[in-house]
């Protein structure tokens, strides 16, 4: 049987829109003609294992993850417009946190403190954080030390118990947890944003082929419209979708390219 998943913004608050959600997507691509659909979302498997999944249909993946490992794996259908402050069209960005006791007004003031990273491979949570800061790194260098807390929420707790002094957080993320769990962002602020990169696309399996993926983007389009899903659309911030192609994150290279011509490659 094939999966489905939208693992992006898995708070359990929001799992029964996300639900909502596929059941109208689901049904959209049935009407599509497309077959063994899977009725319910995969939820709580590891990202890579939901990416590289071969009986994988639909999902949403990081935008890091789609240029870089599953270039040639998944390909984007569409990307979501978030109702969120810092979102603009297809793009989003990252709210740089700190401590609330945090001296720093500036990110480019913090050289030899400590930053926290959701991972390695991130885009909201590392790369546009390095973004930020390599035109004023040194030797390579510009944190004293990083620390990979595995999700954005848990880097806000490293924040809270003064384990790190820094971290860049998925503004949607942070926008979702100060509705539904706001004692996650107590004890911290925003001290600003990264710059705007494209949102985590909607993706299938490459395999599927060009005319399957058309047929996806048609199904996707009419969910996005169908008035009856306002609801779950309204409890996950998505206003609209926009197609895009690989080439729409060929920007996302374009930032690590950035820091790597100035001698930044590694956030460290």
């Amino acid at each position: 049987m094939q999966t489905a998943s939208l693992p992006m913004y898995n708070l359990p608050e929001i799992r029964k829109a996300s639900a909502s959600l596929w059941t109208g997507i689901a049904k959209y691509l049935r009407l599509e003609g497309i077959e063994n659909v899977p009725d319910r979302l995969v939820f709580d498997q590891p990202l890579l294992d939901l990416w590289s999944d071969s009986r994988l249909m639909f999902s949403q993946c990081c935008g890091y993850d789609v240029v870089r490992r599953f270039e040639n794996s998944l390909t984007p259908l569409a990307v979501p417009h978030f109702d969120v402050a810092e979102c603009t069209g297809g793009e989003y960005s990252s709210l740089v946190v700190v401590g609330e006791d945090c001296l720093y007004d500036d990110v480019l003031d913090m050289y030899g403190t400590i930053a926290a990273i959701n991972g390695s491979e991130s885009h909201s949570g590392m790369s546009s954080l390095r973004q930020l800061v390599a035109p004023r790194h040194i030797d390579g260098c510009f944190f004293n030390s990083i620390v990979i807390s595995g999700a954005h929420v848990e880097s806000l707790g490293m924040l809270r118990r003064r384990e790190a002094d820094v971290a860049a957080i998925d503004c949607v993320t942070h926008a979702l947890l100060s509705l539904h769990q706001p004692e996650t962002l107590a004890g911290t602020r925003v001290l600003g944003r990264t710059y705007h990169s494209p949102a985590p696309p909607y993706v299938t399996r490459s395999e599927y082929g060009d005319s399957l993926a058309e047929r996806f983007r048609t199904a996707l389009f009419r969910a996005f419209e169908d008035p009856t899903l306002t609801s779950a659309r309204q409890a996950l911030f998505l206003k609209q979708i926009e197609l895009v192609d690989l080439t729409w994150y060929h920007k996302i290279s374009e930032i690590e390219e950035y820091a790597t011509n100035i001698g930044y490659p590694v956030l460290q």
